[in-house]
């Protein structure tokens, strides 16, 4: 593929991560159950880091899709991807917007297919790739179509708000095509576009439905079509997707097992997944997280992403890499990452992008004004260099801290965590930085491992070492510090690990 629409697909994906925490506070329709930007994020995933063919993404894009708004914006770029845009964006378009449309048994206005509309209309009008002169032009049609959203459905505009996956198809176009026409990655914060209709009003209240939105992928024959209008009965929110002998289905129900019975007739179920849409709302953040000042820190801290809803911090994600697969790490799902690990899989982890970075930071700051940046140690990854470079530039009113806390792993989420609690009882930033590093210099922590196999797994150590460490039954205990990860010991069993932990403690607390 053209590395040029490579790097431009590589930019809208990167700039959606910077906004996706958005996109779910606003998720209203047709549900609000806050993840269309997890949902869009994850389904997407594949645009990332394009390395294969055309047929091969395509492929990805219906394995990934998840949630109504990820399998809708998976049809729309399974098409376009297939019709090559470097040869014929109109036809590319054209294509993206006909499956996206055909794959909805009721397909709505008023939410990212009124984006896919506008945008084909556009393309039409200029017969070609958005250019430097005509790419405002199409910007501001798109972000009339998004407007318009709070207007079109009676759930929006009874909250106030514009539809996220919408929203999040725009943001996703906006850096997509800003790449392609040479624009300078210069970007104007969203909070600034949709100012009035980003907040939904204190008092309201979203409904509590019942059932499970499933995706599953079934292998399938080419008579399916009038098995599959059955769907209906069972549920709404149906989304179709079918790439060759594979069909992807996306909907929500009452009656799982009915629903996994009729595609099980339909062919060969190569994967499913349920998510209760009830316990979704339920676990919407609803606790006041006003804070003195807002906590944000890496996600190598391991804090989850419930954790950091609830008490309403932000997490910044790398990259985990396994083979051809690359998600943020806080969407790898653990229960596949670590079959993964245990099937000899090497997993590795890859930084996001100093552009992505960057446009985290300037999300943070124009979404909540002031914020405390906890990073992991410099000596692990180059982030708080990224984000003081970035400050240095776009703060003159010195509204976000930078700490680097020379910490990593479980010692960093503690501190965070405790950092966070903090933050909702304190009234003053000052007071809650002070917090941090006095938590920082107390914490301490110390790393047991069992068996070195993941160690080798990763390329952190070498299989000789790590086979003669596993024969000997010498378990290292290791310490991330400041100056990076030391040996702060040697075990031979469970009961020395106990005894090591015990002394640690009593002269820590001693």
């Amino acid at each position: 593929m053209d590395p040029l629409l490579q790097g431009a697909f590589a930019t809208g994906y990167e700039r959606l991560a910077a906004w996706a925490d958005l996109l779910d506070e606003i998720n209203v329709y047709p549900i609000a159950d806050a993840d269309t930007g997890r949902n869009l994020m994850i389904s997407l995933a594949p645009l990332h880091r394009m390395d294969g063919s055309a047929e091969t993404t395509v492929r990805k894009l219906l394995l990934s899709a998840t949630g109504n708004s990820g399998n809708i914006a998976s049809g729309f770029f399974a098409g376009f991807v297939a019709e090559n845009p470097s040869n014929d964006i109109y036809q590319a378009t054209r294509v993206g917007r006909s499956r996206a449309w055909q794959a909805l048994a009721d397909p709505k206005p008023g939410t990212m297919l009124t984006v896919f509309d506008e945008l084909l209309n556009h393309i039409e009008k200029l017969s070609s790739a958005p250019s430097a002169a005509t790419f405002p032009t199409l910007l501001d049609q798109l972000e009339k179509a998004v407007h318009s959203t709070s207007e079109t459905l009676p759930a929006l505009k009874a909250a106030g708000v514009v539809d996220s996956g919408a929203l999040g198809m725009f943001i996703f176009m906006e850096g997509f095509f800003s790449r392609l026409a040479g624009r300078p990655d210069v970007f104007r914060p969203i909070t600034e576009i949709f100012n009035k209709k980003l907040r939904l009003p204190s008092d309201f209240v979203a409904d509590h439905p019942k059932g499970y939105c499933v995706d599953a992928v079934i292998q399938v024959g080419t008579d399916h079509d009038s098995r599959l209008e059955n769907l209906s009965r069972y549920g709404d929110s149906i989304v179709a997707l079918q790439e060759n002998e594979r069909l992807k289905i996306h909907i929500h129900t009452e009656q799982r097992d009915a629903v996994r019975k009729q595609l099980a007739d339909l062919g060969r179920l190569v994967q499913w997944s349920e998510e209760d849409m009830g316990a979704q709302v339920e676990n919407r953040s609803s606790s006041d997280t006003r804070q003195a000042v807002h906590i944000v820190t890496d996600a190598a801290g391991s804090v989850t992403r419930e954790d950091a809803a609830r008490l309403g911090m932000t997490l910044l994600d790398s990259y985990i890499v396994v083979g051809d697969k690359s998600l943020p790490e806080t969407l790898f799902p653990p229960e596949d990452l670590y079959a993964l690990m245990r099937s000899g899989a090497k997993v590795t982890t890859a930084q996001a992008s100093v552009f992505e970075r960057h446009q985290r930071c300037q999300s943070i700051l124009s979404r909540y004004g002031q914020a405390l940046y906890l990073c992991v140690g410099s000596v692990y990854t180059g982030n708080y260099e990224v984000a003081a470079a970035w400050k240095e530039r776009n703060d003159p009113e010195n509204r976000l801290a930078v700490i680097d806390t020379g910490l990593a792993s479980g010692r960093l989420g503690v501190v965070a965590l405790a950092t966070a609690r903090y933050a909702l009882q304190a009234d003053d930033a000052e007071n809650v930085i002070r917090f941090a590093e006095t938590a920082v210099r107390m914490s301490q922590e110390y790393i047991f491992l069992d068996r070195l196999q993941y160690l080798v797994a990763g390329g952190r150590l070498s299989k000789t070492k790590g086979f003669l460490g596993d024969l000997f039954h010498m378990k290292p205990v290791i310490s991330p510090t400041a100056e990076g990860a030391v040996k702060a010991g040697t075990v031979r069993d469970k009961d020395e690990q106990l005894k090591f932990a015990l002394e640690k403690l009593e002269k820590g607390l001693g």
